[in-house]
This record gives C-alpha cells, structure tokens and sequence, in this order.
C-alpha cells in the first residue's frame, strides 16, 4: 500500500475534536470515538467517491476524477452534506434508499445535546450532482443517540429497510445492570424501520428487537448468517451488555441466538465484520477490543480482573466476556469456534474497524483493523491519579477541573493493523511490508477499488491528522494475481441487490460474498465485490442466489474485469433443497439421568496467582460389568446432590442404578478418577475410587484418602484397606500387573497439593500382595510432577507393562519397567521441547507398524501462552514474602521478550511488599523476572517450563518417539480426553478429541473453542479434520469424562462434563 497525501489526491480532511471544560471524554465518554467513511458512485461514473464525517467540523464528499484524484464538492452537492454545525455526528452510510438508482447518504447524529440536534439526516440523491435532506419525510429523523445505520431488505420484499444502531450516553454501575435488564429506553436501543413505500414505520418491539437502556451499540453487521435466504443482524456492544446475533425467522421477527452460536464475545465489543475468511463458504465474525498486543500497554491499561464480578454478571444472564478481539469461526452446525488467539489476531489495542478484504489478490481475505484513542482513559497510573485529585480538592474545598484530568491521560498514538491471509487459520503481520505502519488516532475505515486498477484501496478516517487514502499496487508489482468484481442490478427498489449472496468457483477452491453495504465502524462500502483469483485467469462458474432466492450460475467468465450481473442472464437453477447428511455421531436421549453440578468454589481466593481453578472436577466415568450379566455397566460420579453409583445395564440397552452402591462426594470429598477391574483376579469387577479436588480440602485429611471395593460378582461391593494415599490431591489410576504375578498393580496420578500450588504432588505406585492387600511401592515417579494422565504399554516389548505420564508442565515421561524396578527413560525416547500442559495421553498403534503410538491432549494454540524452545512458559514458586504461602509466578513471551503474566495488582495482592518495589503501573510495566526478585529470591525458587502446546501425536519408531503435530483444529481448545478407534467404520484408526476449559483467570478466559474434534485416520499415521456438519458433534462444555458402551448391539459414546447432564452419542 502507498500512502497517498492529500495535495496528490485532494482529500484534505481531518476530523479534528476540541477538548473544553464542558466537552471532553470525563464528560461524554464517546469523545473519542471518532468518525466514518462511505464510499460508493454517487453520479454513475463507475468511479467510487467518498464522503467522510467528523464530529466537531464539516463532513466531506468528494468526487472521484479517476487516477486518486478527488474533489471537494460538498458545497456544491449541498451545503446540508456538511452536517449540522452543532450536532455531533457518527456514522453515515450510502444505499440507494428510495429505490431510484441512485446512491443516497444517510448521516447519523449523538451525543449529550438537545434532540433536536440529535436526529438524523437522509440525504437524497436527485440525480444530478446535488442532494436533499428529506429524513423526516422518509420517517427517519430519528432523534437516539446513533452510531450507525444498515439499510438492507429484512422482510425480501424488494425495497429496503433499516436497521439503526444506537447506544446509552449514561454510565451503568455494574451493580444497577440487574435493574435495568428488562427496561425499554427508546433513545437508547436499537431500531427497525421497515420500508412502507416511500415512508418508515418503526416496528422495533413487533420484530423482537431489545431496546435495553444497557446498549451501548458500537458495530453493526448484517449477513445472512444461517444461509437461509434471509437477512440476519449482529450487534456489537461496547461495556457489559452482550452482542446480540438476531436470526431473521422470516415472518417479520427476530430471534437473539447470540448465546447458543458464541461460546463468549468480546467485552468491549468496538467495530465488527462478516465474512468467509477461510473459503469454506460460510460467514464468520470479527468483532474488535481494546487489549494492546505489547506488553508495557497490557500492564499500563488492563483492566483488573474480578472473577466473582464476572461470574455474577454470568448468573445475572449476561454472556461471557473477554477484554480481546475475538475471531469466530462458522463451524456450519449453527454453532462458532472463537479462534482469534490462535489466528494471531486477537491483539491490536484499542481498535474500531475490522475489514476482511483480500488486499493482495490472492483469494484469501485479509484483515485490516483501525485503532487509536485520542488519550489513554483506561491508563492505571491515571485512574489513580484521578481519584487523588478529587480527594485533595474535596478536602480543599476547590472544584474539580476535568481538563486538569484529561491534560494529565497520556497521548499515544500507535498503528493501523494489517494481517495477511495464511490460508490455514493464521493471519500473518504486515504492518511494515505493506506501509500500514504511521502512527495515528484511526477510526471508520472502508476499502474500495478507486482507481479501477484492479485492487483494493483503503481510506481511513483520523483524529486530528489527515485522512489516509493508501493506494493498493498489488497489480503493478504482482500483475500475475487476477481478480474479478461483481456488481449485481435489479430493477425493483433493492437496485443493488443488497442482501444476494456470491459464490465464485476456481477449481477446487470457492469464494463466498455477499452484497452489503455497512461494515467495519461508522462506514459503508460500495456493492461491488472483489474477488482475488491469484493465478486463475478464468473462473469456473459464478454462482449468484438473488434477494428474493433465485439461484442463477454463470459459467466460463475471464477474470480481470468487472462483471455486471442482472437476473435472467444466467442458467436459472433450482433452490438448494435440504438434504440430510449422515453423520458419524448422532446424539440420543441420554439412558441415565444425572446433572453435574458447578463446583460453585473460586480457587483463586486461596491462591491469587494460579491460572487455572482445579476443584471442578465434573462427573466421573468408569466402565465394566460388575455382575457378570455380560453387559457393561456404568459408575457415574457426581457432586453431594448426585453421589457415585452404579448403573447396571438391562437388557434391552436401558440402566438402573444398583441399590445400595453409592458412595458420597461432594461434601465429604470430591471424585477425581475411577477404576472398573478385576484387581485380585477372582474373576469379579472390583471398584477403586480416587478423589482430588482442590478448594475445599487440605492435603492428608480424609477427604483425600482413596477407597477400595471388592465386588461380588452380583454388584455388591465390600470396602477393603487401603495403605494411606491422601498426601495430595488425584487426577488418575491406572492397573496393571507390573510385578508379574498375576494380579493387578495400580498407579495413582497426583494432580495438585490443595492450597500448596505449584508444590510437587505424591503419585503412587500400589502393589497387590494378594490377600495381604495393597502396599506403597517407592518408584522414580513419586515427586514426577502434577500429573493429570498415565497409561500402561509395553514400550521396549519385553513383556512387562512400563509406565507413560503426562503432566501440567512437564514433558510426556516414559519409566521402563526392569527387574530393579521402574526406570525413568524418557531422555532416550523422546527429544528435547516436550513439557506441556498435557491433559491426557492414549497409546495405540496410529500407524499400522504394529508399534504402540502415543496421542497426547495439550492446552493448545487458542490462548495468550504460547510456547517453544527459544520462548518457553515458565512458572517459578517459592515462598518469596516468607508468610508460609506458596507464590506461583508465571511468565510468558511478549514480542520476544519474557515478562510476567500477573499484573501488578494481582502480585501486591499476593506479595505486598511488592507495593514498594514497584510504586507505579509504569514502573512494573517493562519488569521482568529479574527486576521483581532479588537473586537472593530467586534462588529459594524451583521452576517448571513448558516449551509445547499442542496437542500431538508420538510416533513410535522402535527406538525413539517422533512428534507429529495433529491438524490446526485440534490446537482450537483443551484436549481433556481422547478416544481412539475406528470412528467411521472403514478400518481405519480415528481420534476422536475432547475437551475444553472456562474456569480460568480471566485474562486467560475460556478456553473451550471446541465441541468436539474429530479426526480421520489413514492408517498410516496421518489425520484429517472432520467438519461438525460431517462429524455431528456439538458438544458445548468442558468434557471431563469419555467411555464407549456398547449397549444393545450398539456402539455408543457417553460423555461427562464439569457442568450438566450426561451426553450420549450412537456410532
């Protein structure tokens, strides 16, 4: 991109905002939020022109002349273009209104002013290079308090209709947000005008759509998210009000279905945008935050965390969210992947415009993002600074002076963003590569081809600085990459047919857009879409679904041109008719009633600095035929309302609980694992139960000590001894005869020492001595690491089980099992950069070499740590303010740099004399570890390093294991379970990944982007993804727990998680 000045192009304009006693961002929060950009052919030139607004002075529209060259012709056009001196003006967007061919401009008003400056104004094209203003006429002088408007055909009736975007100029306090859910405010909320002929009718309430006075609507979207022929609306909230995602039910009404479709949303939702980014042809979603990706800006403006604020406003009804962009996947089932950490760009401080676009014509859609913020409001040293300032004048009786305070924010000014496609759900950084890189205070943004060169070029709407207008030279440096534009026409009033969805076919590879005019912020485009064909100098086919749902296919089109499309001049095909698809997992009613409970318990009251919350467990599973019927039965765990028991299978494939087998949780302790085997080989299932947790329990207390039962063959059990196993908290036991004497020996996994995070756990080694019971064997595993899996195999084939543990930063370890005892090996099987955040670990042959193969569960790539070698993860503790309490401290990678992952609140918290190393946020805010601790400090502190989060599969090459990384949709979440068979019943070993996890820090968030992963086997040791249209998995909530039954001659999966009822899938 070539940044163009205004002397070439003509474009002088600069939204320019004066700060006064009376008007500034301490008074009108919105201050900052800038102004828009519209571009469309206003006189039929086929050249695109551009209008811009500004708050404070004169809005611009110039005339395109070609070549980037423009002209100023407001005045000329009509002196009301400029908008009212005293009114303060938002968005604007250019759509053929009245249906007449020709582009009009509907400017948008808000602020804290009379409503008479507050209504909207409707410019009307008159066809001759002049506008008038005839909102009122049109019943769209709306007098809210405005950001954007989006005029599309909501009921497909030919003309269009609008939808109005508003927000609250009045601060909440979180603790009124309960009282205010269910209120009306009119200037506030949202509205739906529907297009009567010629005139507007408001029918907010009729369709379904919320008018909270808690809107604080910043982003507007309208894509037929659903593909179902009609138009649906995203709303984009800024503060603690939810996105709303209205599904249009094609009867006048809308449906909120933002909970069901987003796991969570952005908590400072700015600008948002629709489109298919990975060629699936399906419609994703970007909305943008205000989290800086540099670490000195995280510490400086983070806001501080406060999970009990959070959870209530979750209880209250409000939706999860998080202070990042956040980039939703389409998964085709009506459900999204939030991906955004994953795809690198979930970063871009305090941003307004997203744009998917492909800049670069190579078929992929890249990513534009505005950002800046005239002062840094959120600034911490500031926000204190501020309440001192009130303080000392209360106390000297003076009047506060609020441009003292706003002369005392720091100004920044930072970048613009741009990121290149990767085409594998990762965009890359080209701020620099592509002279996107000046620092500014940006806001609306819109693309368009307006030099007609063949790519896409960029103007951007500034705070006090010049507009920018970047010139795209991707046709004269890559004059190899093709294009092709499509502008559709009908002659009804929809003249652009606004609303129609485009699919363009070049060999195997599809590109899907649809015509619509409001993007980004505060902006509109034209209704010309571009399609970049890299090197296809011919399409296949274009396929066109008109408004009204026609469905027209044109073949054989030569790239390089701008195609004009009117319906009839295709081969009209019939509509798509639904189809059912079979899929590979099919969800039936579930044949035991349990509902797990939430642990209800907030780990980080005990210990401030952990990441993660342990004592939500969740239901416990276990498998085996307890009464030697031949069917297998089921342990179901629960919580003190739903105690253990077991379910004996019926025949005919139904279960009822055993009478009498049921041992208490909850209360008294919490389930963490259980084992279904015969352990004394007297042919009888017998039951061991071990139990972890966190919040609620102190290690060597009864709660943590496991119990053994021995079964009578007919579902009665009888408790026996067990030595004393409770030094810490479980996560897993695991049986096997490792001593060879014909009885089965148990591993007990320990997970967490409860309120000693991250202190070593004791793991156990059992060994059956028949009759005399069980005794703790000593072994090299016992002090390993936080242990969460383990599973038996032979790995060197010499007839005895060995021993593989997997762990919370640790690598996956293998302990040969020799005549001397168990051996830890793991430097010989394994290379170096393997410690993760394992979950879980399954050993089978992936590869058909007949070697065991080891598929390991990771935290994945969807969260801010990320890990390698060169930039681990790593978590020092000690006891560093010598209180007796354990101080975690973690650190991570930003830039290249390592730095804390706490902030400096969360350590003062924990260590409080860290107040006095560090007496401001700008002091802390470039600290590393060695400028937090002493030496002195740091060499009473132990250390645990993870250098890889994905999750992965070990190749088992006879001497050595290799690592393969599975597909990019396994690295979207959690891997808490794996499940390997052969899914699909082609012979061929599948993985079938489970997983997810919510109890977070929040500034780590939810990390449960999955519903379930899928992957197809070869049989030769690699996997492909299996989409969930495909798969028919959608598995909401973080899975604990997965046994295959099989459960009147069928194969069925059943599924336990850390919150509600049991799941069960036929396969």
């Amino acid at each position: 991109m070539m940044l163009r000045t205004a002397t070439e192009t003509g474009i002088r304009f600069s939204n320019d905002i004066n700060e006064t006693e009376n008007l500034n961002v301490l008074a009108y929060e919105y201050l900052y939020n800038g102004g828009g950009v519209a571009i469309g052919d206003i006189n039929g030139d086929h050249l695109p022109d551009i209008y811009l607004t500004a708050n404070m002075r004169p809005n611009k529209l110039f005339l395109n002349l070609g070549g980037m060259k423009f002209k100023d012709i407001t005045a000329e056009a009509g002196p009301g273009l400029a908008g009212r001196a005293d009114g303060w003006k938002t968005g604007a967007t250019m759509a053929d209104v009245n249906g007449d061919g020709w582009l009009d401009i509907y400017l948008c008003y808000s602020g804290k002013v009379d409503a008479a400056k507050r209504r909207n104004q409707l410019f009307i094209n008159n066809g001759n290079g002049t506008f008038t203003e005839k909102a009122a006429a049109y019943g769209l002088d709306d007098k809210s308090y405005s950001t954007q408007a989006a005029f599309f055909d909501a009921d497909n009736d030919g003309d269009l209709d609008m939808f109005l975007l508003n927000h609250n100029v009045k601060k909440i306090d979180n603790l009124e947000l309960a009282r205010y859910k269910y209120d009306v405010d009119s200037l506030a909320g949202n509205k739906l005008y529907r297009n009567d002929g010629g005139h507007f009718t408001d029918i907010t309430a009729e369709a379904g759509i919320r008018q909270s006075p808690l809107s604080f609507g910043l982003g507007l979207a309208i894509c037929d998210i659903n593909q179902d022929g009609w138009p649906d609306i995203y709303v984009s909230n800024d503060y603690n009000e939810q996105d709303y995602c209205y599904l249009n039910q094609g009867n006048g009404t809308f449906k909120d279905v933002a909970k069901e479709c987003f796991r969570y949303q952005s908590q400072f939702s700015m600008g948002v945008d629709i489109a298919d980014f990975n060629n699936d042809a399906r419609p994703d979603v970007i909305t943008l935050d205000m989290l800086p990706e540099d670490n000195r800006r995280q510490k400086l403006l983070q806001l501080q965390e406060n999970y009990e604020s959070f959870q209530l406003m979750v209880d209250q009804g409000l939706h999860r969210q998080y202070m990042r962009n956040m980039l939703h996947l389409n998964n085709g089932n009506g459900t999204f992947s939030e991906i955004g950490q994953l795809a690198g760009v979930a970063r871009t401080d305090w941003s307004w415009a997203p744009l998917f676009a492909d800049f670069n014509n190579d078929g992929y859609k890249d990513l534009f993002v505005s950002n800046g913020y005239l002062r840094d409001y959120t600034n911490k040293d500031f926000l204190r600074y501020w309440g001192d300032y009130k303080v000392k004048k209360a106390i000297d009786r003076e009047p506060v002076q609020l441009m003292d305070l706003v002369k005392a924010m720091p100004v920044t000014r930072y970048a613009n963003y741009v990121f290149e496609n990767g085409q594998d759900l990762h965009f890359l950084n080209r701020q620099a590569e592509w002279g996107i890189d000046q620092p500014s205070l940006s806001n609306g943004a819109a693309f368009a081809d307006l030099d007609n060169d063949g790519d896409l070029d960029l103007v951007v709407n500034n705070i006090n600085q010049e507009a920018f207008v970047y010139e795209n030279q991707t046709r004269q440096l890559q004059p190899e990459r093709h294009f092709l534009q499509v502008q559709l026409k009908q002659t009804n009033k929809n003249t652009r047919a606004i609303g129609a969805r485009v699919y363009v076919y070049t060999g195997a590879e599809v590109q899907y857009q649809e015509v619509v005019a409001c993007r980004g912020y505060l902006s509109s485009l034209p209704a010309v879409l571009h399609f970049g064909l890299g090197a296809s100098s011919q399409t296949d086919s274009v396929v066109v679904y008109w408004p009204a749902g026609k469905k027209e296919r044109y073949t054989g089109l030569p790239a390089d041109q701008l195609l004009t499309l009117t319906p009839q001049q295709g081969d009209i095909e019939s509509g798509d008719k639904a189809v059912s698809q079979s899929v590979v997992f099919e969800e039936i009613k579930p044949l035991i009633d349990v509902d797990q409970h939430a642990a209800g318990i907030n780990d980080f009251k005990r210990q401030l600095l952990m990441q993660f919350m342990y004592s939500s467990v969740g239901t416990i599973l276990a498998a085996g035929d307890v009464d030697a019927d031949g069917l297998t039965d089921l342990l179901v765990g629960g919580d003190a309302a739903t105690p253990a028991r077991v379910y004996r299978q019926e025949p005919g494939g139904t279960f009822k609980p055993i009478p009498g087998a049921a041992w208490q949780t909850g209360d008294t302790a919490t389930l963490a694992a259980a084992l279904l085997t015969d352990l004394n080989a007297d042919g009888k299932i017998d039951l061991y139960l071990a139990y972890g947790g966190y919040g609620l329990w102190e290690a060597g207390t009864t709660a943590l000590q496991d119990q053994l039962w021995l079964g009578d063959g007919k579902g009665g059990f009888v408790r026996a001894e067990l030595p004393a196993v409770n030094a810490s908290a479980k996560s897993c036991v695991r049986a096997a005869d490792v001593d060879g004497d014909g009885d089965m020996d148990l591993f007990i996994g320990g997970r967490i020492i409860p309120g000693r995070y991250p202190e070593t756990p004791f793991s156990y080694l059992l060994i059956n001595n028949g009759n005399k019971g069980f005794s703790i064997q000593s072994g090299p595993f016992e002090k390993t690491g936080m242990v969460t899996d383990a599973r038996f195999t032979d790995v060197n084939k010499d007839g005895r089980p060995d021993l593989l543990i997997c762990g919370e930063m640790m690598p996956v370890k293998i302990f040969i099992n020799t005549t001397a005892g168990f051996v830890d090996q793991t430097s010989r099987y394994f290379e170096e950069g393997n410690s993760g955040f394992w979950n879980t670990i399954e050993v089978a042959d992936v590869d058909g070499d007949g070697q065991p193969d080891i598929v390991a569960g990771n935290l994945g790539l969807n969260s801010p740590l990320h890990a390698s070698i060169e930039q681990p993860v790593e978590l020092y503790y000690a006891d560093f303010d010598e209180n007796g309490s354990v101080d975690p401290f973690l650190t991570f990678y930003v830039q290249g740099v390592s730095y804390p992952f706490v902030s400096r609140d969360e350590l003062n918290d924990q260590i409080y004399s860290m107040r006095k190393r560090f007496v401001s946020y700008r002091d802390y805010s470039t600290a590393q570890l060695k400028d937090i601790f002493t030496p002195a400090e740091l060499a009473t502190a132990q250390k645990y390093t993870a250098t890889e989060m994905r999750t992965v599969v070990f190749l088992n090459k006879g001497d050595r294991f290799v690592k393969q990384a599975l597909p990019v949709e396994a690295q979207f979440s959690v891997v808490n379970r794996i499940l390997v068979q052969d899914a699909d019943g082609d012979g061929k070993t599948d993985l079938l990944l489970l997983g997810n996890r919510s109890d977070n820090r929040l500034k780590l968030g939810s990390i449960d982007a999955a519903y379930g992963c899928l992957l197809k086997g070869d049989g030769k040791g690699q996997f492909k993804y299996v989409s969930p249209v495909e798969s028919g998995l959608q598995i909401r909530g973080d899975v604990k727990t997965a046994v295959p039954l099989s459960v009147d001659a069928r194969r069925l999966l059943v599924i336990g998680r850390a919150e509600g009822a049991l799941l069960f899938f036929k396969y």
